[in-house]
């Protein structure tokens, strides 16, 4: 341990904080951000629907495990965005590329709901 650094908790003090970390995560990124919420507001209908059309806990799995992908990747793109933004306001293009690089990501994550919807149920409804 080097001058100046202080002891990092362990065990369940760790685990309460890094809840409370989390916690505050997921309440800023839904206070703070509007595509967050339209999200999470997407997924909460879709689970249930995905849970209901799926035949066996494969494609229970398949169907809902996109919906959680969404939201990681939208929670990451915040994150960057959040830090850009923090670096400055000015337009810069790298910032620009990392902004649409994440929207990209969010973009991708939307197309693999998507592509795995219309796989598992194309033989049931074509």
């Amino acid at each position: 341990m080097t001058i100046g650094d202080r002891p990092k908790p362990t065990g369940l003090v760790r685990l309460w904080r890094a809840f409370g970390n989390t916690w505050k995560g997921y309440l800023g990124a839904f206070r703070e951000e509007a595509a967050f919420r339209q999200e999470l507001a997407l997924c909460v209908l879709l689970f249930p629907v995905g849970l209901w059309l799926g035949e066996d806990g494969i494609e229970r799995a398949l169907l809902v495990m996109p919906l959680f992908i969404i939201l990681i990747v939208e929670l990451l793109n915040s994150a960057v965005e959040a830090t850009v933004d923090r670096i400055g306001l000015e337009r810069h293009a790298l910032s620009g590329l990392a902004k649409d690089i994440g929207s990209a990501a969010v973009f991708t994550s939307f197309a693999l709901l998507v592509t795995v919807w219309t796989l598992v149920l194309w033989g049931r409804f074509a």
